[in-house]
């Protein structure tokens, strides 16, 4: 875990290895995660990359590591799909890279994401996320809203029959950021709260608090105290990470101390 590593690299008593790695990846251990990946093919090499390219994402740093990982993953694709993923995870670090300030490689993310589109079926479990991250680089680096809702409910459509509950948890999530953009504030409530619910659901524990600080901008100001309290208490569980939402939840001088709210995903 960034900053406070308590998990090791070693499935618990009765875990399959990739039950291991989703319990280590939800708690912002990528590195542990990605060293139970030992094998060279390309789903081991690939996934390695995205655990590591997800670990640039939250917490800006170990884009070395996620670029040599990337190489790795990119010489062992053998199919027309294999390569389109890993393509896909090349577009999202340079994207990841651009969001962050490390270097401008809007132009890379761009590209890789169109090659992946060339190589990956559509109506595919990978088409639903590269649709996706097109619509991240739209809506951040782009700039292209509309776009952007475009894409998201195309990969909310490929997570929905291609049953993918994380996956799900974004687009509601990217959605309901667009709701709100748009002043549908019940709307934006309603996505907030669904991506909140999924990412309970299934022990996400490093994407609930900003589903929390997302889910508190649509609510009444003593709701979203409490929201935000909560988030805050996860956030420091998780050594800081994601870095990006530190900001959004310090307390100002008018909030009260911490206090824990059910976080159920009710709206």
């Amino acid at each position: 875990m960034s900053g406070t590593a308590t998990n090791t690299a070693t499935p618990a008593e009765g875990e399959t290895p990739q039950e291991a790695v989703w319990r280590l990846r939800s708690r912002a251990c990528w590195a542990d995660a990605a060293a139970l990946l030992p094998g060279d093919g390309p789903e081991d090499t690939l996934q390695r990359a995205a655990l590591l390219v997800e670990r640039c994402l939250y917490t800006e740093q170990g884009w070395e590591d996620a670029e040599d990982a990337l190489r790795t993953a990119e010489a062992a694709a053998r199919t027309p799909e294999e390569r389109g993923a890993a393509a896909c995870e090349r577009g999202f670090l340079a994207y990841a890279a651009t969001l962050h300030g490390v270097r401008d490689r809007a132009d890379e993310a761009r590209a890789a994401l169109g090659r992946a589109a060339a190589l990956i079926p559509p109506a595919t479990p990978r088409r639903a996320l590269l649709d996706f991250r097109r619509g991240l680089v739209a809506q951040n680096l782009a700039q292209a809203p509309q776009a952007a809702r475009a894409a998201y409910r195309r990969a909310h459509a490929g997570a929905t029959a291609h049953p993918d509950p994380l996956l799900l948890s974004f687009t509601w999530r990217h959605l309901a950021t667009l709701a709100l953009r748009d002043g549908d504030v019940a709307e934006a409530r309603h996505g907030f709260a669904e991506s909140l619910r999924l990412r309970e659901e299934i022990g996400y524990l490093v994407g609930t608090a900003p589903a929390l600080v997302s889910l508190a901008a649509t609510e009444p100001e003593n709701r979203a105290r409490r929201l935000r309290a909560e988030a805050r208490r996860l956030h420091r569980l998780l050594g800081g990470v994601p870095t990006w939402l530190a900001s959004q939840v310090e307390p100002d001088d008018s909030e009260a101390p911490d206090e824990p709210v059910a976080t159920d995903g009710a709206a």
